[in-house]
């Protein structure tokens, strides 16, 4: 099977800064590929690498088997790959189903008396909502009224209504508490098993392995690292996330060890 997006060896410098290097990962409908690394370790650049913000300078960028030169958000789009940022990108103050269609507003009518359907934006926002097994009291609350998690899977929500075959999802539980993180991690498995091919982005391995297929490690901008999850285990991938040798020695450097006496002792002159 042809995986949905492809990437090989692919690096992206900004001037003398060397961004990205050798990076390769796949995309499979139905599977949620896990990208791992601390601050600064190149996860925001491939991110926009793939929703098409940035162009990548080496290696090959494959979408459908196909050799693909995204140079916008909307080509993004127009393939079928969908980005949700860590803010969301939404409006606080509008309801639920007006940040739902933001952007994408449909409309009845004609000439100047053209108008947003607002009871078929609201109809749908509650359909689509529930198929992904969300509840919402009303949505015609203001969005901003949700929790984090809410706002989350609402977003995941609109990305699979509007035609989304590749979900790209930034840090969604970076802000999160345990219970709000768990909603979210149950609804992008639910995107994975509508048969989406997800791009899970996280520093937090405990979350990746609960539901990830694929594991890709990021360094500096390097690739520290490719696994599937049955050839590797929590432990390991914790181990690897964390540095392995570099948490090894620093475990060692923090080690206690004896105290100087530092009493002071009379000399033979002084007794």
């Amino acid at each position: 099977m042809t995986a949905l997006v492809e990437l090989t060896g692919v690096g992206k410098d900004y001037g003398a800064v060397r961004a990205l290097e050798g990076v390769s990962l796949e995309v499979r409908a139905g599977e949620i590929t896990c990208v791992l690394g601390d601050n600064g370790a190149g996860k925001s650049t491939l991110i926009k690498i793939i929703a098409g913000l940035h162009r990548h300078d080496a290696g090959d960028f494959l979408v459908d088997g196909e050799p693909a030169a995204l140079g916008s958000p909307r080509d993004a789009l127009d393939r079928g790959i969908a980005t949700v940022y860590q803010d969301l990108a939404v409006v606080p103050l509008m309801p639920v189903w007006r940040n739902f269609f933001l952007g994408s507003e449909p409309r009845k009518g004609r000439g100047p008396f053209k108008r947003l359907d607002v009871a078929r934006m609201r109809a749908t926002t509650r359909a689509e909502l529930r198929r992904m097994g969300i509840e919402l009291r009303d949505v015609d609350q203001p969005i901003g009224t949700l929790s984090g998690g809410q706002r989350q899977c609402v977003a995941i929500a609109r990305a699979v209504h509007f035609g989304a075959r590749v979900l790209v999802l930034d840090e969604p539980t970076a802000a999160l508490g345990v219970k709000q993180s768990g909603v979210v991690l149950k609804y992008v498995a639910a995107a994975r098993d509508a048969g989406l091919g997800v791009v899970l982005i996280t520093h937090n391995p405990h979350h990746a392995y609960l539901v990830g297929d694929r594991f890709v490690l990021l360094k500096r901008g390097t690739m520290a690292g490719s696994h599937t999850k049955d050839s590797i285990t929590l432990d390991e991938l914790t181990r690897q996330m964390a540095g392995g040798s570099e948490l090894a020695e620093l475990t060692h450097e923090l080690a206690r060890t004896p105290a100087p006496d530092l009493r002071r002792k009379d000399t033979p002159d002084e007794k």
